[in-house]
């Protein structure tokens, strides 16, 4: 059951895609994760264009990495997201934001997610990973106070439009991983239940596991992990480091930027954070996630090229594998 343990290409897609592989190459990871942004993979190219994908795999193929998903965090957050602004104008694709206005930019967001499904498809991997977005999100604070309706109203909205979206995986025989993380549609614990409730548990639909999410936000990233063992589609390894202690910095990070030492916490090295790492690994032997371990290599105080070879080692290390069946044979009959 030895699990791939992959790079997230997300936070490198400043450089060219073949330079990340070479790296990733070097450092010995054993495939990918792909971001859909930079040149990394361009959905619309991917379905429309004769030979793109073709040549994506022989890049991969002469670094002697493996693609186990592709991620479009970036424009799933537009499919439901209540304010459509300048921050997505910013991350969003030209032909994805258009004019600007909200609805058609959360229409265009879905049509991009459902090729995104086609693309994923057609590259050979199964799972695509990402955000929702929300309508609800910006009524977190509670305050002017919120009517149940209206938090209603939000699920309503997310089924109403990922639902057309997951009949197209469905179609394709590929799944949505959803990235549980503040500002999202579900980002703890009670929300990924409703969530999961409002589209009927459907199996098309299933979580991105990333331990750092959970941590801030003073949550059981162990337990998540038994309580949602069958919606488990993708793990990505982040680290978080909370710093609170001194009755100033708090969880909310003060519009503050990352790795200034006034935030109360930051995303630091895999392995240099508050994540209970041996704790997680064991959970996932005890599901039998046999899936890939992506490192989504985030920290604002250290080089990357030191910290994501780093990050490949610490996992290395302890991403064990569980007993074999032998040996679990061997140690019930000592009684």
């Amino acid at each position: 059951m030895t699990r791939p343990i992959t790079l997230f290409t997300g936070q490198w897609a400043d450089l060219p895609f073949d330079e990340v592989c070479r790296l990733a190459a070097q450092w010995g990871y054993d495939g990918l994760e792909i971001a859909c942004w930079g040149d990394h993979f361009d959905v619309d190219r991917a379905v429309n264009e004769e030979g793109y994908v073709d040549r994506k795999r022989e890049t991969l193929a002469k670094h002697n990495l493996a693609v186990y998903a592709i991620s479009n965090h970036l424009v799933g957050q537009a499919v439901c997201d209540h304010p459509i602004d300048r921050r997505h104008q910013d991350i969003l694709p030209a032909r994805v934001w258009g004019d600007g206005d909200p609805e058609g930019v959360r229409r265009r967001a879905a049509e991009e997610i459902k090729n995104s499904a086609r693309a994923a498809a057609r590259l050979g991997v199964r799972t695509v990973v990402g955000f929702t977005g929300s309508a609800i999100w910006h009524t977190l604070a509670m305050f002017p106070p919120v009517p149940p309706s209206m938090i209603d109203e939000g699920y309503q909205d997310f089924a109403d439009r990922w639902n057309p979206i997951l009949d197209v995986f469905d179609s394709v025989g590929v799944r949505f991983a959803h990235e549980v993380h503040p500002s999202e549609i579900a980002y703890d614990y009670w929300t990924t239940k409703r969530a999961l409730e409002a589209i009927g548990h459907r199996p098309a639909f299933g979580l991105n596991w990333d331990p750092s999410h959970f941590v801030w936000q003073e949550l059981d990233p162990v337990g998540f992990l038994l309580d949602f063992a069958d919606r488990i589609y993708h793990v990505d390894c982040k680290d978080a480091k909370v710093r609170t202690g001194d009755g100033r910095r708090g969880r909310l990070a003060s519009h503050l930027p990352w790795a200034d030492p006034r935030r109360g916490w930051d995303f630091i090295s895999t392995g240099h954070g508050d994540v209970p790492w041996e704790d997680c690994f064991r959970a996932l032997n005890t599901i039998g996630y046999d899936g890939p371990i992506s490192i989504e290599w985030e920290d604002a105080g250290m080089d990357r090229l030191v910290g994501a070879p780093e990050a490949l080692a610490f996992v290395r290390r302890l991403a064990f594998d569980p007993p074999s069946a032998a040996f679990d044979a061997a140690f019930s009959s000592r009684d």
